[in-house]
């Protein structure tokens, strides 16, 4: 398998290449050539794995020219050994035609440990021929920083940079990064949005003598192998529901597109799918794209549910390199205007082609507690209020429909409790967490700032 950027002005390069350059050289992001393509037989056959053998299986086409298979089955093993439910991503019923995927039962409770627990193994493995330090760089709006640390720390010759949004995430989700009271790890709070945490990431990535200096590594789902991780549970739920004889529709909570292009990807791979609903708070970008066809960045704003609190997302630009006929020259252009002027606008055709797959629904916080107390009354279950966005913009959907739940609702105790009057406890592996000591680093919304600490690492 071969990976080409989307701005088509960087070498293409196979997948371990891939995964340790993380963004592409011209600023682009990599994707594959070409897609695996699953045929409803080859499918139907998969019905039986348990999910980390499912997820060789839809791995190993991307990876397999960079691990041999029986490495590569035991990464994948060791990355889900330690999930806390034996189904690893086990489907509960909500309603008749409605169950949620529980995407929080690893390590650190987050949907991203899916991918994170196994891009650790992954990369350990990939810089094992390398040798020397590389330092890990990534930014997060809450959950990333945390499974990032967790799947990475440890790793020989790793140090560990994780960016977040000070004030801006929840004190489970800053305590998972600020306490683990290893050195390798430094998690700093940076003095604006996740939005400029991203920004700063981006700008270290595309500084090439900075890359090959402290040889930077990216985490964040810029890094194609992230969302190649996830693409897994999208065919582990709709097999689970009777794929594929059966379509189902998907509702994503969305900040920053990775997960829900996961599903895209499913799809264009051969799984049967009904509608992918972007699930947006009040930073509504691609709700506000997918009803205009102009992608407009605006501010941030602070919600109950922070993980989604973003303007621009970053994998939309692979989305957009697909609808745009994979024409790289044209992507490149777009992406720069978007940086010049923060807008960019869908020709009809692309517009129409987006609007032929994702529908999208915007949902305040009033509206996302009373989608938590609802659920907990009718079915005494404790939502967190990202997935309570997922649940609420579900309701436009027709058919057999999964919700992913992105996170469990201990990590966002207090809008719970302002919810459902229940405080959710933290499982025992973290019921200590407010309790260990904190090591927080704060750093300015500056490039030079970052890459002066990188250096001096």
């Amino acid at each position: 398998m071969r990976y080409i950027s989307t701005r088509g002005g960087a070498p293409t390069l196979d997948f371990r290449a891939a995964m340790l350059a993380g963004l592409a050289a011209d600023g682009g992001l990599y994707v594959p050539e070409t897609l695996p393509q699953f045929s409803p037989a080859r499918i139907a056959a998969l019905a039986a794995l348990d999910y980390p053998s499912l997820a060789y299986e839809i791995i190993a086409p991307f990876a397999a020219d960079a691990f041999s298979e029986p490495a590569l089955r035991a990464m994948i093993a060791k990355a889900y050994a330690g999930f806390r439910h034996q189904a690893t991503a086990p489907l509960v019923q909500l309603d008749t035609n409605h169950f949620l995927l529980e995407l929080f039962h690893g390590p650190t409770l987050a949907f991203k440990d899916f991918a994170l627990q196994l891009l650790g193994l992954l990369m350990e493995a990939a810089l094992a021929e390398t040798g020397g330090k590389s330092v890990v760089l990534g930014a997060t709006s809450g959950d990333t920083g945390s499974a990032a640390i967790h799947g990475l720390r440890g790793k020989k010759n790793i140090e560990i940079v994780i960016l977040y949004p000070a004030g801006r995430t929840s004190d489970v989700q800053r305590r998972q990064m600020t306490t683990t009271g290893d050195p390798t790890v430094h998690a700093l709070a940076v003095a604006g949005t996740f939005d400029d945490c991203q920004a700063l990431v981006k700008d270290a990535f595309t500084d090439a003598a900075l890359r090959r200096e402290v040889k930077l590594l990216a985490v964040n789902s810029i890094n194609w192998a992230r969302v190649m991780a996830q693409i897994v549970y999208y065919f582990y739920a709709a097999l689970a529901l009777g794929a594929p004889a059966r379509r189902v529709s998907f509702s994503v909570p969305t900040g920053n597109f990775g997960d829900i292009f996961a599903g895209y990807l499913a799809r264009q791979m051969g799984l049967p799918m009904g509608m992918l609903m972007i699930a947006s708070n009040r930073n509504d970008i691609l709700t506000r794209t997918l009803a205009t066809g102009e992608y407009r960045a605006a501010g941030v704003a602070a919600t109950l549910s922070p993980s989604m609190d973003i303007q621009v997302a970053s994998n939309f630009e692979r989305l957009l390199f697909d609808l745009c006929g994979r024409d790289a020259g044209r992507i490149a252009q777009i992406m720069q205007e978007f940086k010049t002027t923060g807008s960019l606008t869908l020709t009809p055709a692309a517009h129409a082609m987006l609007r032929s797959m994702f529908a999208a629904q915007a949902v305040d916080d009033k509206t996302t507690l009373a989608q938590m107390k609802a659920t907990y009354e009718t079915s005494s279950y404790l939502l967190d209020p990202h997935t309570a966005v997922g649940v609420k913009a579900a309701e436009e959907l027709e058919g057999m429909k999964v919700t992913l739940a992105t996170a469990h609702p201990a990590k966002f105790p207090e809008a719970v409790q302002q919810a459902t009057g229940v405080m959710p406890k933290l499982p025992p592996h973290l019921a200590d967490l407010y309790e260990r000591e904190e090591r927080i680093i704060s750093l300015p919304n500056d490039g030079q700032a970052l890459r002066e600490y990188l250096r001096e690492l």
